[in-house]
């Protein structure tokens, strides 16, 4: 097949209120939303899902990189590096949604672990001929690491929340946290690969996930979000516990088990 570059893409999804329902559950939460029901935030990357033939994925399980949006940098990792989000309407379970997607920003650097690609995407999402929510996602693209590479020193986390709660994580959770989001990206269920190919201690847990939980931490804080933004800067194992901090001006953060920052947020 060959590469084909897309300047933009729409898909169409009813945002079926039993995925809405099973993520709930997956989350531990009541299993409440029907159709009608205003779909909690974040909960939108459930749906639109993009399927490709297995042709089409690279080592790690995502779709190759130079076949649609995404440009091929030469860089086999990807992550998902952060987010801005500004909700517009809330989005509701059962009814037609458009998402539109372009390419925001493309870009190179060196870093202290080797070269680095930036990707931005933009997804605008429509529901009754509105506008409800606009995403910018921050994907990065790094080399392997090399076999006696240091480990990337994370940034330590603040102590002075001023509401904490815990969550834990499992292969289980990750795995169906996976199929929910049909992301089929190996350091979330394949131990081997995780830690053998991508050198991590073990499978990573999602940093949507961890951009999930705090979101609804926020919501619980502030009532209807208008803005979020997220930037993961540790990845944390599907076997530490993280505590997920609140601070009263808005700011987040998730703290590691040893004191590290695994990711940092803003609300309003």
């Amino acid at each position: 097949m060959p590469d084909i570059l897309q300047e933009e893409t729409r898909q169409k999804d009813v945002m079926d209120p039993a995925r809405g329902a099973a993520l709930q559950t997956t989350l531990g939460l009541p299993a409440n939303i029907v159709e009608g029901s205003k779909l909690p935030p974040f909960f939108h990357q459930i749906y639109f899902w993009q399927p490709e033939p297995a042709p089409c994925l690279g080592r790690d399980g995502h779709p190759k990189t130079g076949i649609g949006l995404i440009p091929d940098l030469g860089l086999p990792r990807r992550m998902w590096a952060g987010g801005r989000l500004e909700f517009h309407a809330p989005l509701l379970a059962g009814t037609l949604a458009e998402k539109h997607t372009t390419v925001a920003e493309v870009s190179r650097k060196d870093g202290r672990s080797g070269p680095l690609g930036f990707v931005t995407l933009k997804h605008d999402i429509h529901q009754q001929g509105r506008l409800c929510l606009t995403e910018y996602q921050d994907l990065v693209y790094r080399e392997d690491p090399a076999p006696d590479a240091p480990k990337p020193q994370a940034p330590a986390a603040a102590t002075d929340e001023d509401h904490a709660e815990e969550a834990n994580f499992t292969s289980t959770l990750l795995f169906r946290y996976s199929a929910l989001t049909f992301n089929g990206h190996r350091i979330h269920y394949d131990l081997d690969y995780a830690r053998d190919v991508e050198g991590y201690g073990g499978l990573v847990t999602h940093g949507p996930l961890l951009a999930q939980l705090l979101m609804l931490m926020a919501e619980r804080q502030l009532g209807t979000l208008k803005r979020f933004s997220f930037r993961a800067t540790s990845p944390l194992m599907h076997f530490e516990t993280a505590t997920l901090c609140w601070k009263s001006d808005g700011r987040m953060w998730v703290r590691g088990p040893d004191g590290r920052q695994c990711m940092q947020a803003e609300a309003a």
